[in-house]
């Protein structure tokens, strides 16, 4: 079937429709005309035999001289599978107002496409691609190294453009600064441990308490971090986003900055961390995770110190954490059955009496968090308890 025939075979299209498309020398008209017949193509239903006839007059319609047809042509079919490939690429390196709306809308580009497009296309179109529903990280990455501030805060403010954390840390190394990037990245509905990290140490008072109350970090780390106690908030900030949130990518993290220390592990594995302290020990000795849990749990004091020498930690604290691990093991066996917070809380108990040698400033540490968390304890009862006479007096 010829590009003519499928012109004439559609009944919405009169024969001026088609007249202004192929004579008419004025380019209002065959704008007109364009944006009717892809309308009318992108309707029906089409044979593969009629795909290709339609797709002959996109490509004759992408040619026009007149910017007012290409737009057309851009704005009718940006969301459509009808417009070709390589139609679509010609479109995205046209001028803005016809590269645009393909660049935001059409499902036709591949993640290569979008990150070639943004290293080479100016902030225009790096903002179009930004504003796409949804991005892959291959595309934010791009972004994350090439694109301008304004076209990375639109990706970093949609959920539904997805950041690896290498890519995000990017960005925190660019635009670090940046007020709006800051309010944009705390309104996130899911942020890595080290951008959380990052922020709280610059953000203003008032995104501080939206990022604490967003993403599980308590007012303490965000005080304790702000205050460069970091060894300390680090490990609230583990136990704020949960035993099993990402141990191996938390102690990665904290390896390759510099910040895995001794006495990090060993309050962690007070707090009843195990899970960390085993991914800990991985990263420090390059020993895979599967290996050092065997170590740690099921070859005695001697598998133990054989992971913990080739992790290259200090020898005159062997004994100390040697001990934390038994007395987990022990506590977990008798008490397996309490609830995770009261099992932290006895553990802390036990290694405190257990474990008299270990640093001063580990065990003031530790008595803290026992009288914090009794504390919260008290509170949280005490509410629980007020609650429960208020419902008695309504009833």
């Amino acid at each position: 079937m010829t590009a003519g025939n499928i012109l004439t075979q559609r009944a919405s299209l009169s024969d001026l429709d088609i007249q202004r498309l192929v004579r008419s020398e004025n380019a209002d008209d065959r704008a007109v005309a364009t944006h009717k017949i892809c309308r009318v193509m992108e309707r029906g239903g089409l044979s593969e035999g009629d795909r290709r006839a339609a797709q002959e007059i996109i490509r004759m319609l992408a040619q026009d001289a007149a910017e007012l047809v290409r737009r057309a042509l851009a704005v009718t079919l940006r969301t459509s599978e009808l417009l070709p490939h390589d139609v679509a690429l010609k479109l995205a390196q046209d001028v803005i107002t016809v590269s645009v709306p393909v660049l935001t809308h059409s499902p036709l580009f591949t993640d290569e496409d979008l990150a070639d497009i943004i290293r080479s296309g100016g902030p225009v179109r790096q903002i179009a691609i930004a504003k796409r529903e949804t991005l892959s990280e291959v595309v934010t990455l791009s972004l994350a190294d090439n694109g301008v501030e304004e076209a990375v805060v639109i990706a970093c403010a949609n959920d539904n453009a997805r950041f690896s954390e290498g890519g995000m840390n990017r960005v925190m190394d660019r635009f670090g600064t940046s007020e709006v990037l800051h309010s944009v990245l705390v309104n996130r509905k899911t942020l890595p441990v080290s951008i959380s990290e990052r922020l709280v140490n610059v953000v203003s008072a008032a995104l501080r308490e939206q990022l604490i109350s967003q993403h599980a970090i308590s007012p303490e780390t965000a005080v304790e971090i702000v205050n460069a106690t970091q060894e300390r908030a680090t490990v609230d900030m583990a136990d704020q986003a949960g035993a099993s949130f990402d141990p191996q990518g938390l102690a990665h993290h904290l390896m390759i900055s510099g910040r895995l220390t001794p006495s990090l592990m060993l309050r962690a594995l007070a707090r009843g961390h195990i899970s960390f302290f085993e991914h800990a020990l991985a990263e420090l000795s390059g020993v895979p995770h599967e290996r050092t849990w065997l170590m740690v749990h099921d070859a005695g004091a001697l598998g133990l110190r054989a992971i913990y020498d080739r992790a290259g930690l200090p020898a005159r604290m062997f004994q100390t954490f040697r001990m934390a691990v038994e007395t987990f093991h022990m506590l977990q066996a008798e008490a397996g059955h309490l609830d995770p917070v009261r099992m932290q809380e006895r553990l802390i108990e036990r290694f405190l009496t257990q474990v008299p040698f270990a640093p001063r400033e580990d065990l003031i540490y530790l008595y803290e968090r026992l009288d914090r968390d009794s504390k919260g304890r008290r509170w949280q009862r005490a509410a629980e308890t007020a609650g429960d006479g208020l419902t008695r007096t309504a009833a």
